[in-house]
């Protein structure tokens, strides 16, 4: 951060205010008086650090804990991983590392414990979970919620050619996994029969936030707002540490990165929440963090939908507190009448080679040594009657390709990392790719130095399918103690998702600006975070101070970020055209996506950043003009 953005840091923390609270179980807020659960989340995804746990447990003072697993690839990968043992299926992470060595702290202190680590077999996880507990003498009531998996009517949704929600195109033979996203609904009605863990397969990922407050207080589908809040709650801590320091802007001021502290939800029955995390563990909790995590993979802000409710946090306050934030604010609108559901399917094979270069005009050599490798292997492609690549992707990763024409290097980097990737239908066509890249070595550019990992092997491509299904369609089950029985949501205000489809927000006037001579880099002026959903990407963009959001909302229109970006989008689209603008006047700040972006999203891309996770650290490179100095700006 330059010298001007420490100086304006300096100033937001003059002006937001430490309100000391008391904290602790059960209390909550100035008054002392409410009812509060406190509520930890140790995963933020399958492969998260088992260390958070622990910290959580013995340190976290918690009422419930979660454990988040889920991803559209996850759910592949784990149908590809029961399609070979019928054991397989879901995260074993959960039960040997994360809750396993704990189950007798965790009975001791009264946790209770949910977690979508089901996957397409919680039946599975949930035997293997009380496997575990008859060793550690532990008797746990462990319930298990299905019916999230659509697969047995794979045939019934092919034949209806159910349209994907942006392309419009039908389910595709190919597909791999369906699931639906289920809500909190169910898990809240395991919790009341008494269950100590409960296992879902595919839910909304801030359901199991949402759940145990809907079980503590008592709310219905009816409570709109408090089931937007307990939603914001989940969502807030659902991707454990990013919201207490992790991948947070201001990463260099973030202490002890090795013991981060993970996320606690401490929220009232009246809807306000407090974030926060165990005392003695690194990280910070602060409106920048909590923001950014706020805005991290959401659409509309003024409808984000729920399984349980549509959510509104155009208004949301934060205020920095002694412990952390206290968040308040949103807003509930009725739930639709149906779940998201998200198809896996299969479109060929892909393959990437990973090379390392070294020397003078590394990434000229780079480049042309890859265009060179594709062109040899065209030209054996057409010898031996193969079909052409369908598509390939070549970066040189330390060249600043992604920047696109925002490079930097005049000269050009003396070493860098060749990234080629392609796609074929035929993985017999990878096969001859991979066997061609270590000629190189000895026939093209000097400095190449290895091949990371080898030579690479053909991988399926996975592509995702999202559409909607109506819930009444889904047959939910809970199962506990030997017993299943059906469970049902209240449809009584359920509405049309229709309902939700609103026009482009108008971009608000921004009048009597005073302008000036200064330019800054927008990380001087604002936090940002970026993440995917599907081909699209979101980048939520923060004030540092109240006093320069007129300034951002003036410079950063849907034209000149669609500029900036024009590299990332395909040739026949138009940048403007596939990104949206949405004010969230709450937290000051802006929300962007960027449809159509990442070259077919997650496993689909070709790129090195198929999430676009960069996408809002390139943006911090925005140059702001026409400002007077930030410091006058009180």
């Amino acid at each position: 951060m330059g010298k001007a953005g420490m100086n304006l840091l300096r100033l937001c923390r003059r002006n937001f205010s430490v309100i000391p609270v008391s904290v602790g179980r059960r209390q909550y807020g100035t008054s002392g008086t409410h009812k509060t659960v406190r509520i930890g989340c140790a995963s933020g995804f399958w492969g998260d650090t088992p260390t958070a746990a622990p910290q959580l447990i013995h340190n976290g003072n918690l009422d419930f804990l979660m454990f988040d697993y889920l991803s559209e690839i996850t759910m592949s990968l784990l149908t590809a991983a029961r399609a070979k043992n019928p054991e397989f299926g879901y995260a074993p992470d959960f039960v040997l590392f994360a809750i396993g060595p704990y189950l007798n702290e965790i009975k001791r202190r009264g946790i209770r414990v949910l977690s979508n680590a089901g996957g397409i077999n919680p039946e599975g996880c949930a035997a293997a979970l009380r496997q575990a507990a008859g060793k550690a003498g532990v008797d746990l009531k462990v319930a298990v919620i299905t019916g999230d998996d659509l697969m047995p009517r794979k045939e019934e949704l092919i034949t209806s050619a159910v349209p994907d929600m942006l392309s419009g195109h039908p389910l595709p033979q190919t597909v791999h996994s369906i699931n639906a996203y289920l809500g909190a609904g169910p898990i809240a009605r395991a919790l009341d029969e008494g269950a100590d863990v409960v296992i879902t397969g595919r839910c909304s990922d801030s359901s199991l936030a949402l759940a145990p407050l809907m079980h503590e207080f008592g709310w219905q589908s009816g409570d709109f707002d408090h089931l937007a809040a307990g939603s914001l709650a989940g969502h807030l801590i659902e991707c454990g540490a990013q919201v207490t320091g992790g991948i947070y802007t201001d990463w260099q001021t973030v202490p002890d990165w090795h013991n981060i502290g993970f996320p606690i939800a401490e929220a009232s029955n009246t809807g306000s929440i407090l974030i926060t995390k165990p005392p003695g563990t690194g990280g910070v909790v602060c409106r920048g963090s909590v923001a950014e995590q706020m805005l991290y993979e959401i659409g509309d802000p003024r409808a984000y939908i729920l399984p349980d409710v549509v959510c509104d946090f155009t208004g949301v306050k934060l205020s920095e507190v002694e412990d952390g934030v206290v968040v308040t604010g949103a807003k509930g609108k009725p739930a639709t009448d149906t779940y998201k559901a998200s198809a896996t399917y299969m479109d060929g094979y892909k393959m990437t080679a990973v090379c390392c270069v070294g020397g003078p005009k590394s990434k000229e050599k780079g480049k042309k040594t890859a265009e060179a490798i594709l062109k040899r292997c065209k030209n054996i492609f057409k010898m031996l009657k193969i079909s052409d690549f369908k598509r390939t992707h070549i970066q040189v990763l330390g060249g600043e390709d992604t920047y696109g024409p925002h490079f930097s290097s005049v000269d050009g980097p003396r070493e860098g990392v060749i990234w080629i990737s392609v796609h074929h239908s035929d993985k017999k066509a990878l096969e001859l790719f991979s066997r061609e890249i270590a000629a190189a070595g000895t026939g093209m550019a000097p400095g190449l130095t290895s091949i990371v990992g080898g030579r690479p092997k053909p991988s399926p491509l996975l592509r995702l399918h999202s559409f909607l299904i109506k819930k009444n369609e889904c047959k939910i089950n809970i199962s506990m103690d030997g017993n299943k029985r059906a469970y049902c949501e209240s449809s009584d205000s359920w509405v049309s998702s229709a309902a939700y489809n609103y026009a482009d927000q108008p971009v608000s006037s921004v009048s009597g600006l005073v302008s000036g001579s200064k330019s800054y880099r927008l990380e001087d002026l604002a936090f940002t975070r970026s993440g995917d959903k599907g081909d699209s990407c979101n980048i939520g963009v923060i004030a540092r101070h109240p006093a320069l959001y007129p300034y951002l909302k003036k410079a950063l229109t849907s034209q000149s970020v669609a500029d900036y970006f024009s590299h990332v989008f395909p040739a026949d689209v138009n940048p403007v055209e596939n990104i949206k603008r949405y004010e969230v006047d709450g937290i000051h700040g802006l929300n962007f996506i960027l449809e159509n972006s990442l070259g077919g999203g997650g496993v689909a891309s070709l790129r090195s950043d198929p999430q676009g996770k960069a996408y809002g650290q390139m943006l911090l490179d925005f140059i702001v003009k026409d400002m007077p100095e930030v410091q006058t700006l009180k």
